[in-house]
This record gives C-alpha cells, structure tokens and sequence, in this order.
C-alpha cells in the first residue's frame, strides 16, 4: 500500500510540474537570463621594460604574455564583455611623474571583437615603468556601471614603481566601494616582494594569486579567470551600518558588503513577521596584517537592546576569515494583523591592527540575511523527541495487536481440536 501511495503522489508530481509547464512556458526562463546583466573582465597587462627578459620558456615575457592573451579571446565566452588596458606602454622617458601616469585602454569593455583585440595586443612592446595602482584605478572606472559581475585579471612582473601610490591601498578603497568587483593577479616572477604586493592586492578584494613561469600555466589561468565572471553568482549589495540600532538601515533577505573599523561595531535592523524565522551569518576578512587572538560577535537584540540570541566566532590568526551566524523564530501569533517585529543585527569585531598597518578603510564584512516561514508543527517539530518517529511507533503497536490476535485464535482452535479428539 505504502508503494501504490509514493506511487501515487509521484504521478501527481509529474501532472504538477507539467501543468507547471503549461502554465509559465520556457520564455519565462529566457526572460531572466536575458535580464541578467553581463559580465564584465578587463585584462590589465604590465607592458614595462622588465617584460622583455627571455626567460619564459626561452621565449620573453611579453611574447608569453600575447600568445595567453590570443588563445583567450579566441575561447572568451559570448555573453563576456572584456577590455584591455596597459600599463606602462607608451612612456619611453625617465620622468617618474609622467611614467606614473602611463596607463591607457587599449581595447574598450564590451562586446568581443576578437580580430581587432588580437590587432590591438600585437602592437605592444615593451616600454616604461610600472604603474599598478594607477592603472588599477583607471580599471575600476572602466568597468563601473551595471549589475553583472566585474572582474580585473592583473599581469605583472614586479613591484608597482610608483610609491606612496600604495597598489594594496588601492584594493582595499576599491573595496571598501563595495561594488563587487574582485581583482586576480598573476605574477611572471617568483620573487618574494612581488608575491606579497601582489598576493595583498588579489586578498583585498577576494581574489586570487598565482605564480606562472610558463607560457602554458599562464594562459591556462587567464582563461579560467574569464571563464569563472560567466558563472551565476549572487552580486553583494553595499550597505552601511549604523553605530546604533535606531538610525540602522532596514535590510531584506539577501548578500551586504560592508566596512568596519577595528574593534567596533555596526547595527542593522530586519523585520520579521510571527510565523517567520531570521537566519543571519557574518564573516569578517582581515586583509591586512593584525595581531593574532581575534573574534567576531553577531547579536539579534530588541529595540530596546535586550538579546535575543547570539553567535559568535574566535581565530587566532591562522586564518584571514571569519564567521559567525544565528537563527531566530519569532513565535505565530493568534491575531491576523499582528505587527512584524524589528529585529536589531549588532556585528563586533575584536581585530587590531598590527604595528604600522594602517586602519582604514575598515575591514571587509559580509552579511547574509535570509527570512523565511518558521518551521511548521506537523512536520517539522519534534513530537515528545519522536518526530516522525510516530508512525513507525504506531505501525508497531498495530502489528503486534494483529499478531496477537491472530496467535490468539489460533491458540483456540487448536485447544477446541484437543478437547474433540
């Protein structure tokens, strides 16, 4: 019986998501994808005199560096709007001041014409300086607007050449503008100094490093980098916290970047209806250096500041992230018109800052609210520890009284049959 019932229930799923197929047709599904915004990459290509060293597999830096770039814009997805931009390119002199500012777009963000990106990329010859943060800068704007990913793919071979123009700094402020854009960096030479700017860069803004010293390893990685901004993510939205609960911005469900400073706090307020439940979490990224033993504390409190519930995480410096997260049911209420509660979001931090490390911006923060109907009594809630546990429980007790009775009657015809012979 318990098969004719699964049976059953599974014909009338397949019914329902036929009917569900009739009802909103495959052009419903082509609408969203064609909503969706497109990704955006630019390819930010360090063209200074170092790129002209033969030591890439016998061949020189630069010329690995074309043939990556030609094999990836031939295997570019469509739906990938990419750009190119240099840096170091067309300054011959020996001014610092205007090497510094030798960055320029070679090939605009947009849709790919591939034989006119190959034509552009074919004139660059090794030149001039190393401009990283400038051209990082420039690389931002080149790929604001929109709501589609966005991503910069940094090829270097050295140290930016253009201090105080800190190019960490300038990963951490594009950051802190919380506009979703990630920066990935590869390094052409395994020095140490090179490494740790480079490394700082891509963990400022949730990227990568990798270190290539061979023209495969390089154009497989930049092409992986194009490919991953075609994935479907879920965008994060900048918001800004409050230092107090009652001028705290009102979130819905969904993914919030944010900036806190070292060892403060941020409110933020959600409202949940009775019968909902509140699930929250909080990580926090240290991507600067700081002093080991840390914590990060997620508190849903009242308006009034009494706490609800809690959850908290502690590092001690063995890793750059960390999270926390809480769940809070908020009871059904028998009044249909019963107003929805506002729930106060407090996130604290117990980072601090290394000696000399600089404090702003704050840290990276993400924060993931989710509201959803509350857990349903029937089948969700425990009943005295059973749960579902019942009905296995009740099939029991029915075969045994079945059993039983059954013995039972047996017992009495072979005592009847006893009693006859």
């Amino acid at each position: 019986m318990i098969t004719r019932q699964r049976l059953a229930a599974g014909i009338c799923a397949l019914l329902a998501t036929l009917t569900a197929g009739v009802a909103f047709p495959a052009g419903a599904v082509a609408d969203e994808t064609d909503s969706a915004a497109s990704p955006k990459v630019e390819l930010v290509l360090d063209v200074s005199g170092s790129m002209s060293a033969k030591d890439m597999d016998g061949g020189s830096r630069m010329a690995a560096a074309k043939q990556a770039f030609n094999e990836v814009l031939d295997a570019t997805p469509e739906e990938v709007q990419l750009g190119i931009r240099t840096l170091g390119a067309n300054y011959h002199g020996n001014d610092r001041k205007t090497g510094c500012k030798d960055t320029a777009q070679l090939y605009p963000v947009g849709t790919l014409n591939r034989t006119e990106a190959k034509t552009a990329v074919a004139t660059l010859q090794p030149t001039g300086w190393t401009p990283i943060g400038p051209a990082l800068l420039k690389a931002a704007d080149d790929l604001d607007g929109g709501d589609g990913t966005r991503r910069i793919v940094l090829i270097s071979d050295g140290e930016d050449t253009c201090q105080p123009l800190d190019p960490c700094e300038v990963a951490r402020e594009i950051a802190a503008k919380g506009i979703g854009l990630t920066i990935d960096t590869l390094g052409l030479v395994p020095d140490a100094k090179t490494r740790d700017q480079l490394s700082c860069i891509a963990d400022a803004t949730g990227g990568t490093y990798t270190s290539v010293q061979h023209k495969e390893e390089l154009s497989d990685r930049v092409g992986q980098l194009v490919d991953r901004a075609a994935d479907p993510v879920v965008t994060p939205v900048a918001t800004e916290g409050a230092t107090r609960c009652s001028s705290a911005p009102t979130l819905k469900s969904g993914l919030y970047t944010d900036r806190e400073e070292f060892g403060k706090q941020r409110f933020y307020r959600v409202d949940v209806d009775p019968g909902q439940e509140l699930r929250a979490s909080v990580s926090v990224g240290a991507d600067r250096e700081v002093n080991p033993d840390y914590g990060v504390l997620l508190r849903a409190v009242t308006v009034h500041g009494r706490e609800i519930v809690r959850g908290e995480g502690t590092g001690d410096g063995r890793t750059d992230v960390i999270s926390t997260g809480l769940r809070y049911p908020k009871a059904e209420s028998d009044d249909d018109d019963a107003p929805a509660e506002t729930v106060c979001l407090q996130v604290t931090n117990s980072f601090s800052a290394a000696s000399g490390v600089k404090t702003t911006p704050g840290l990276p923060l993400e924060l993931t609210v989710d509201v959803v109907d509350g857990p349903s009594k029937a089948s969700d809630v425990a009943s005295f520890g059973l749960g579902r546990g019942w009905w296995l429980l009740g099939a029991l007790v029915l075969t045994g009284f079945l059993a039983g009775l059954l013995w039972g009657w047996v017992s009495r015809w072979r005592l009847a049959v006893w009693r006859t012979n």
